[in-house]
């Protein structure tokens, strides 16, 4: 049985999160808000930590699921009083960067890559393929636009000009939710919203980051040499890698691994 002296102070702790990976592709092994929402609630919530670090690792994905995951960090540590801080590793481009920014400071090593704050939609086209093979598409809907960028039948330019109006809005939306995030922090002068990546020294004087850091001399430097660290992940039974989830986790990290690529990762 463990003594407990109220008298004696506790070291503050801090929750640490990790948030590695592409965000929201097929697969359990990528960061979605329906897999993170238990972990960060133990984080937040279970023993009074100090501070909740998040090391982030990630070169986006999914706008939703970045947005869903941001928001649920700000809500818990608003919510409980809790400072929030993240620690970019090898990148956090793009959906990672709108994670990175829910933390109340972000540092980086002096080699990560950061920023890509823009939106972006791919394909492929295989219209010519099917031709060349005899093979008839045959394709029938109820509304005009309900076949919109099939990657079977050549491309449209009425298709086109409405997809780039959904990316248009959801740019603005991340433009918005970095400026909310960062306020006075961001170099004013300077075009940030391009779609760029920056190292971690030229980040800082844009005002995407807060400074050159690691965690732990970080963490030891705000709350003391003692600071004790807690870690929190997202544990994946043994079971769960077989079958038809193994092929789904296979995919994903090709999608993954070809996201990374992006950043010469």
């Amino acid at each position: 049985m463990k003594l407990r002296l109220p008298f004696i102070k506790k070291p503050p702790m801090v929750a640490v999160v990790r948030l590695s990976g592409a965000i929201g592709m097929a697969g359990r092994a990528s960061l979605n808000d329906t897999t993170l929402a238990p972990v960060l609630e133990k984080a937040f919530r279970k023993g009074k930590p100090a501070a909740v670090a998040l090391e982030v690792n990630s070169p986006g994905g999914s706008p939703v699921q970045s947005a869903l995951i941001g928001s649920r960090i700000r809500r818990l540590a608003d919510e409980l009083k809790i400072p929030v801080y993240a620690f970019v590793e090898d990148v956090a481009a793009s959906g990672g960067y709108w994670l990175a920014a829910a933390a109340d400071e972000i540092w980086a090593d002096d080699n990560s890559v950061l920023g890509s704050i823009g939106v972006i939609s791919s394909g492929f086209g295989a219209h010519v393929f099917l031709a060349r093979q005899g093979i008839e598409r045959r394709v029938h809907t109820a509304g005009k636009s309900k076949s919109m960028l099939d990657p079977f039948a050549p491309e449209k330019e009425e298709d086109v000009e409405r997809l780039k109006v959904i990316l248009g809005d959801i740019h603005q939306n991340f433009i918005a939710y970095v400026k909310e995030r960062r306020g006075e922090r961001l170099e004013r002068k300077a075009d940030l919203f391009n779609g760029e990546i920056w190292l971690a020294k030229r980040a800082t004087e844009l005002g995407l980051i807060d400074g050159i850091g690691h965690l732990k001399p970080r963490m030891q430097e705000q709350f003391g040499d003692k600071v004790k660290f807690r870690r929190y992940g997202v544990r994946r039974p043994f079971w769960t890698r077989i079958g038809t989830e193994l092929t789904q986790d296979a995919i994903a990290g090709i999608e993954e691994r070809a996201a990374y690529a992006r950043f010469g990762l």
